[in-house]
């Protein structure tokens, strides 16, 4: 299956095959729709996880820096959103002039009687560059007290950061009211695209119109999300092949010994954190816009568990395999739960186990079984694609002259 998008090994089979994966992709809402909104809602949320997955694939599969808590700043661009792009700012506002007079009213001031009263509500082009350069701020400052640690000490700082948002986010509703706490942020603005609405017109039954061609919601966030992920994957492999991308793959394979070909170690590691995170920004702010509310829940320990395995699971390293492991990991489980119990009712006349149940089971042995077989992952990276040919020392024959 590597041979199919080698664009090295082999550039004609490659581009046809991803020739053949864009008319798939730019055809599926269309067909998927004919039986429901909820089979494109879930690749809506594959995509979004795909964002997520590869931003992981940087700092893990690229630099071989366990990262626990990668899952803050999913969640820092979805609250960022959440406060540029919804009410709340005026909520956060109130907040400040009734708990701190002096520093609320000179707020007031500044923002003027607008924000006052209806909040900030910036648009698609600005928040995306906010969400990925706050999240990449973010990166690095995690990133720098944790440069001298490896293997599970790394791992335990970064779970713990990945907490210590999540528990900022719960509880950042006192004394200043910023995040709402448990309740969340609810009315985030959808995206909108050249003044067109995501979410479709009132009155629309949730239908996009571009001039005269109509589409539902979930599809026209389909595209969008389909076109960040490209995006995405084009810097990605631009970054796997530059000198950048070198350097976090020798990191990887031995650190002492990348230091001493020079490789600026602290350098490469925050930027690996820094460029990781900045995807991670990017889905949350699609995230938020998509679901038109955030709140802690979504970001739990779970969350980053189930990136890190998609990353895992695919192949860490190679960005085709991560593509792969997130899209089985993040839409399998969907699918399961609508044909789990249909299957024991064909079967067994009546369902014995509870969809969720059976749903999270599966899944489960699904994982076992596919750690036990392929431990590299379904789609292991080339070794080329590590080592290239032209840097393997080929000895040449001995010809019994001694050169001069």
């Amino acid at each position: 299956m590597a041979n199919y998008f080698d664009t090295q090994k082999n550039p004609a089979k490659a581009y046809g095959s991803l020739a053949i994966l864009a008319i798939f992709l730019v055809a599926f809402p269309f067909v998927a729709a004919m039986y429901g909104n909820s089979w494109v809602r879930i690749m809506d949320f594959a995509l979004l996880y795909i964002m997520l997955a590869l931003g992981l694939n940087i700092v893990v599969g690229f630099a071989g820096l366990l990262d626990l808590g990668y899952i803050a700043f999913y969640a820092i661009g979805a609250y960022m959103t959440g406060l540029l792009a919804s009410p709340q700012f005026a909520s956060v506002l109130e907040s400040f002039v009734n708990t701190y007079p002096a520093v609320g009213n000179f707020l007031v001031m500044v923002c003027g009687p607008e924000i006052v009263q209806h909040g900030i509500h910036l648009s698609l082009w600005v928040i995306v560059p906010l969400g990925a350069a706050l999240a990449g701020l973010f990166g690095a400052i995690l990133g720098a007290p944790t440069l001298k640690l490896r293997g599970d000490y790394l791992a335990i700082v970064t779970l713990g950061f990945g907490e210590i948002i999540r528990i900022f986010m719960n509880n950042l509703n006192a004394p200043v009211n910023i995040t709402n706490g448990p309740q969340g942020i609810n009315l985030i603005d959808p995206i909108h695209i050249f003044g067109v609405s995501l979410a479709g017109a009132r009155g629309s039954n949730a239908t996009v119109y571009f001039g005269g061609f109509g589409m539902p919601s979930v599809n026209a966030y389909y595209f969008l999300f389909l076109f960040l992920c490209v995006a995405i994957i084009f810097i990605t492999v631009r970054l796997q092949h530059s000198r950048l991308g070198r350097a976090w793959v020798a990191i990887r394979e031995d650190e002492i010994a990348a230091k001493a070909m020079g490789i600026n170690t602290r350098n490469v590691k925050l930027l690996a954190f820094a460029m990781g995170a900045s995807f991670a920004g990017v889905a949350g702010a699609m995230f938020a816009s998509f679901q038109g509310f955030v709140s802690p829940e979504s970001f739990s320990l779970t969350e980053s568990i189930a990136v890190l395995a998609m990353v895992v699971l695919g192949g860490m390293g190679h960005i085709p395999g991560v593509v792969l492991g997130a899209v089985l990991l993040s839409a399998l489980p969907e699918v399961l739960r609508h044909t789990v119990e249909p299957v024991q009712m064909a079967i067994f006349g009546k369902v014995l186990i509870d969809a969720e149940v059976l749903r999270q089971l599966l899944y489960g042995l699904a994982m076992v079984v596919i750690m036990l077989t392929r431990p590299s992952g379904l789609w292991p990276a080339p070794k080329h694609e590590d080592r290239p040919d032209s840097d393997v020392d080929s000895p040449a024959k001995s010809v019994d002259v001694v050169a001069a």
